[in-house]
């Protein structure tokens, strides 16, 4: 349930990541719709990367984004299974100063309805580090639509209440920079 305060919006500066070994930036339906709902929500795209599934450079262009001032959130998209080039979980988990224990969970349990008991296989997670929330779903299209409808998109809300993410987050004001 959704509970709107009187408040002020606040943007959002968020890097949207995609891992995949079949995707291009013209395929990429999850990246996407991760896009045009961040868009739509009046957040801003502060980049969009996709990149094969390596767990060096997936950690590589996370950090960067952790490091930088003007990114608040990074969604990525890809890498959460279990064939032996998933490592999406592996790369990021250990750059975060503090895992959001039920997100995976929530995701999980939302998931459900959608697909049944095959939601066990995501190994989606999120954390904080360096005042940015990092997101890792999976990286089917219906996926990233559930997670942003059913989760991301009151979560990334300044007037979601009783909590969002948003407060945790770099403050806005430091991430003007980026139009």
């Amino acid at each position: 349930m959704s509970h709107k305060a009187e408040a002020a919006f606040t943007p959002l500066n968020i890097a949207v990541l995609t891992v995949s070994d079949t995707r291009s930036l013209e395929t990429d339906t999850s990246g996407q719709l991760f896009v045009d709902r961040l868009t739509l929500a009046g957040h801003k795209l502060a980049a969009r990367v996709l990149l094969k599934d390596d767990l060096y450079r997936i950690r590589a262009q996370v950090a960067r984004w952790i490091a930088e001032d003007d990114v608040q959130v990074v969604l990525i998209t890809g890498g959460t299974g279990f064939t032996g080039r998933d490592s999406t979980p592996e790369a990021v988990a250990c750059l975060l100063d503090k895992h959001v224990d039920g997100f995976g969970e929530l995701f999980r349990h939302v998931s459900l309805a959608d697909i049944g008991t095959s939601t066990i296989q995501s190994r989606a997670l999120a954390g904080l580090a360096n005042g940015t929330l990092v997101c890792c779903l999976p990286g089917s299209t219906n996926a990233c639509r559930t997670a942003w409808d059913g989760i991301l998109g009151e979560q990334l809300d300044s007037r979601h209440r009783p909590c969002n993410f948003v407060p945790h987050l770099k403050k806005a004001d430091a991430c003007e920079s980026r139009g």
